[in-house]
Order: structure tokens, then C-alpha cells, then sequence
């Protein structure tokens, strides 16, 4: 699909006619074309909404009063206000190019500018910038041009619109190219200022090259954000938290079970949670499963003794086990009772890991078990590995990390180029460190070569174009890596905690990968949306694990 964002550089040039001007263009190339646009203080913008809907005969997304779009930043809620245009994009899917009208700024809401970049990164849009030149000489023009492309360099300028009166368009145009040079902004067409001329001046020819442009694979953060939660819904998992009454935990399962992200299953005394929701002004769903797991453990006694009798286990010892809710919540999954676990909030990740090592066992085909971290960055989602488990892994073992971590990203719908981190690129360092990520590529390269594989790569070569065209112009992945695999745990999680504390960053996960079943560890420090996010991500993975086989595991175990 091609998206493209109109963008007013002055306050007198309003977005909504261009834009329906760009759709109009598009259409005559034979492209399904569909539009999403905002309501301004005027009445025009209804007019055109109709004329739109009309001439595309579609079902278009309705507007969105301005107001509407105030409200989001007046409660700090931005992140909301970018969800909510994903989400109404989203319904032009049947549509193979959109059109959406950028924010236009105003006395009032001169903050509305800086939005449109954010709308830009988030729907992989290129921009089209317009601008009123009716009271400016070519040389204001070329300047304003010059801001523009400059401000939205990193997401891409189509052209530019020029809106002014017919008579002498052609001529301003063309000292314009004279003004820019070689670095010419392309000009799609020219605009009437009195909005009742002819809108045909748009160049379809123009356009056709932009609206040809192969898509991006970039995954967006909305759209993996909006994806994973239409995901979980559909799976409709049942997840186990086994830190039942802890605050944090409970609001996460109070919001997952009202949106329907999963069924969760609260292992908790049932007074404590009420206590713990009432302090937080919080309503219990019915639905709402609180088990106390006190009174259940007797059920798992002699299946744990059966599961670990070759390992000493008997009825005594499995009676002290059970008293650890995390270890009743492991057995509820073991016995297909529940279809995911999550905790971690107050437990340590060895505490959360051990028991799913011990009765559910890793994958047949997994040698360990590791975790990537999704990383939300602010125009794309990464995948980072190891950052949580394995303190030293070896060569082989960090292969099996890449390969584990490109599976992944892939599940959820992001395109693994996966770099294989050092502080080295290429034959420019040695030492063990080196030599290590070194055959850690070659062994991940002959075990999957459909995967784009990629190292030793420092971390600006892995993911900076330009430092990775000079630093390894040869590499199928140097500046365009979507998946980092660190070179041990000291390195990925200074790093991912850095990113994601210093560059505002939400990360999702850890998500644990080669168990047979989903369980999944959260960072001591997670936020409710943390664990929210956490247990969405393990209801899908429980969907996809549904037809693996979990008998006869030959992964490690742990004593």
C-alpha cells in the first residue's frame, strides 16, 4: 500500500483540499484510493468528506473534529491519539493507496505541525508538502521547502503542492527548480486559491513513480502495538499470573480481561485481591478468575512426583514446591489447565524460569532457553536478544540465540535482518569477543541460510545506513538490522535498559523462547501496560504453539 500525508508549511494552506486533490490524482492512475481526514473549524471540510466519499465510493473513516485531536495531548495521552489514526487507517485496508489529510497548525494549536511527523513514521507515509505562495515571492517559497524537507528527511518528501493563482503557476514553478538546483523538491501540480478552481492541475504523471514505490517492511510501533492486541483477542488464551495480589498484576488483569485479550487466572487469595483493587479503585470483572493456590496445590502433588521421579522427587518435596505459586501456576499449565504463564513482577526470572524448565521442558528442536525484548522504538519495532537469561553464552549457543530471535521477530510480523553485535565490525578488531560472535555467524548462517545474517557489526554499523554503507558496504543487513543479538547478557542489558530509559522507549517482553509451552519473565520494574503487553504476547504465542509437539522433548532440563 502507498501512503501519503499532505502537509500545510503555512497556516493558510489547509490540507484538506490537497490532500482530496492527491486521492483525485491517484484514482486516475487506476489505484483504489481512500482518504482519512480530519474536521477543521470550517464547513468545507464536510463538503469535501462527502465529495470524497462520493467520488471513491467507499465507506471512508469518519473525521475527526480537531477538538477531538486537542483532547489527546490535553491528558497527555499522545500515544492514544497516534493509536486511534492507526486504527482508522486500518479500515482502508481494501484501499491500495491512501491519501491522509495532515494536521494543519493554527494560533490556537501551533504544536500540530510536529504531530504530523509521528503520523508520517507510523503509517510509513510519504509527505507531501504544501504550501499557499499566493503573497510570497519564489525565494520564500524555496526557503519554506528547504525547513520542510529537512524536518520530515528521515520519513521521505514526495513533492510539494503549490497553491496559487493559475495565471502565473507554471512560471513560479519553474523559477523555483532554478532556486533549488539540483536538490529540486519534484512539484506534483498547482492548486487554485479560491478553492473553486480547476483541482486537475495535480500531475497524476508526477505522482506515479511515488505511488509505485515498494512499501517499506518497516513495522511501525502502532502497528505492531494494534496487531499483537487484534492477535491475543483472537486467541482468546487462558493466562495464569501467578503473583495474584500484586497491584500492578492485578490492574494488568483487570484491563485484559475487560478488552478480552486473555482470560485471566489470578493465583491469590481472593480477600487480598479485593483489598488490593478496592486501594486502587479498581473493579473486579466477574469473569475475573481469582484461585487461591493454597487450596489446589493437593491436585498437582502426585502428577509433580510422576513428572520428577527420575530426579529424586517425592511427595514431601513436592509439597514444599507447591507452596511457590509460580511452581502451582507451572503445573496448571503442564496439566493443560491454563494455556500461558506470566510473572515476574516480584519474582526473579530465575524463579519464574526453573519451574517451566523442570515439568514443561524445552523444545525439541531448542538447545536453550533465551529472550528478545520488542523494542518500540519511535519508528520502528526491534528485536532485542539476550537480555535476560543466558549470562555467557558460546558461539554455538549465540547462534541458536540469532536463530531463535529471527523466528520471532517473524512471528509477529517483522522481517528479521539480524545483526550479530560486538565492537567490532568486520575484520577490524580481534580478540576472543571477536572471534567468538565471528563463528557464532558462520554456525547461524549454515544452520538457517534463508535468514539475512550479518557480524560482527557494532551497533551505529548495524543500524545507521550510512555507517553501515561505509563500514560494511558488502553486509546484507549493516544499516537495516531489525533484530541485535548481543554478545552476552552484561552487554544486552545495560543496552536495552540504556535505550529504553534514556530514549523514552517502551520495550515489550522479555518473551522467553524454546520452551515447549509459553512463559514468560517481566522486569521487576514493569509498568501495568508492561504486563499487559506481556500477557497479550503470551496468548499469541500459546496460539502458535498449539501445533507443536511438547512429548518426548530432548531439550535441556533443569536438575
Amino acid at each position: 500500500m502507498s501512503v501519503f500525508l499532505t502537509v500545510s508549511l503555512n497556516k493558510s494552506a489547509a490540507t484538506a483540499y490537497p490532500a482530496y486533490a492527491v486521492a483525485r490524482a491517484c484514482k486516475r492512475l487506476g489505484r483504489v484510493v481512500g482518504c482519512l481526514m480530519f474536521a477543521a473549524e470550517r464547513k468545507s471540510a464536510e463538503r469535501i468528506f462527502r465529495e470524497a466519499q462520493e467520488k471513491f465510493n467507499t465507506a471512508l473513516p469518519p473525521l475527526m473534529p480537531l477538538t477531538s485531536v486537542e483532547d489527546f495531548f490535553i491528558q497527555g495521552a499522545a500515544d492514544d491519539f497516534i493509536d486511534e489514526i492507526y486504527a482508522r487507517y486500518k479500515l482502508l485496508a481494501d484501499c491500495d493507496t491512501v491519501v491522509v489529510e495532515g494536521l494543519t497548525p493554527s494560533n490556537k494549536r501551533p504544536f500540530l505541525f510536529a504531530k504530523n511527523r509521528e503520523i508520517a513514521k507510523e503509517l510509513n507515509a510519504q509527505v507531501i508538502l504544501v504550501i499557499d505562495a499566493s503573497e510570497h515571492e519564489p525565494e520564500d517559497v524555496v526557503l519554506h521547502l528547504k525547513t520542510g524537507a529537512n524536518e520530515f528527511a528521515d520519513v521521505g518528501v514526495a513533492g510539494f503542492v503549490l497553491v496559487r493563482d493559475q495565471a502565473d503557476a507554471d512560471i513560479f514553478v519553474k523559477k523555483i527548480r532554478e532556486l533549488m538546483g539540483e536538490n529540486a523538491i519534484p512539484c506534483l501540480g498547482t492548486m487554485p486559491n479560491d478553492k473553486d478552481g480547476d483541482w486537475n492541475s495535480l500531475f497524476a504523471d508526477a505522482l506515479r513513480d511515488c505511488v509505485d514505490k515498494a512499501e517499506t517492511s518497516r513495522v511501525s510501533p502502532a502497528a505492531f502495538r494494534s496487531n499483537m492486541m487484534e492477535q491475543a483477542i483472537a486467541a482468546n488464551k487462558r493466562i495464569v499470573l501467578p503473583e495474584g495480589a500484586e497491584p500492578r498484576t492485578v490492574a494488568a488483569a483487570v484491563i485484559c480481561q475487560n478488552k478480552g485479550i486473555a482470560r485471566c487466572v489470578l493465583l491469590a487469595d481472593k480477600k487480598e485481591v479485593q483489598q488490593v483493587a478496592k486501594q486502587m479503585n479498581l473493579t473486579l470483572p466477574e469473569s475475573l478468575e481469582i484461585i487461591n493456590p493454597a487450596e489446589i496445590a493437593q491436585n498437582y502433588v502426585a502428577p509433580l512426583v510422576e513428572m520428577r521421579k527420575a530426579k529424586g522427587m517425592t511427595e514431601e518435596k513436592a509439597r514444599e514446591a507447591l507452596t511457590d505459586s509460580v511452581f502451582v501456576g507451572t503445573m496448571m499449565m503442564a496439566l493443560n489447565e491454563v494455556d500461558g504463564l506470566v510473572s515476574g513482577a516480584v519474582h526473579t526470572t530465575a524463579n519464574t524460569i526453573r519451574p517451566a524448565l523442570q515439568v514443561i521442558k524445552t523444545a525439541p528442536d531448542a538447545s536453550l532457553v533465551s529472550s528478545v525484548f520488542f523494542m518500540l522504538m519511535p519508528d520502528q519495532v526491534l528485536v532485542y536478544g539476550d537480555c535476560a537469561v543466558n549470562p555467557k553464552p558460546t558461539a554455538a549457543e549465540l547462534a541458536d540465540i540469532a536463530i531463535q530471535s529471527a523466528d520471532s521477530a517473524k512471528a509477529f510480523g517483522i522481517e528479521p535482518r539480524v545483526a550479530m553485535i560486538s565492537y567490532s565490525t568486520g575484520n577490524s578488531g580481534t580478540g576472543e569477543d571477536v572471534e567468538k560472535v565471528i563463528e557464532a555467524t558462520k554456525l547461524a548462517r549454515e544452520k538457517r541460510p534463508d535468514l539475512l545474517i550479518g557480524g560482527p557489526l557494532q551497533y551505529d554499523a548495524a543500524s545507521v545506513p550510512s555507517v553501515g554503507k561505509q563500514k560494511a558496504p558488502n553486509s546484507p543487513v549493516a544499516g537495516q538490522a531489525t533484530v541485535f543479538i548481543f554478545p552476552d547478557l552484561n552487554t544486552g542489558n545495560c543496552t536495552y535498559k540504556a535505550v529504553q530509559r534514556s530514549a523514552n522507549v517502551l520495550s515489550v517482553g522479555p518473551m522467553l523462547q524454546g520452551l515447549n509451552k509459553p512463559v514468560n519473565d517481566l522486569s521487576r520494574g514493569a509498568l501495568v501496560g508492561d504486563i499487559v503487553y506481556t500477557i497479550a504476547l503470551t496468548a499469541i504465542q500459546a496460539e502458535q504453539f498449539k501445533n507443536r509437539p511438547v512429548q518426548g522433548s530432548k531439550g535441556v532440563q533443569a536438575a
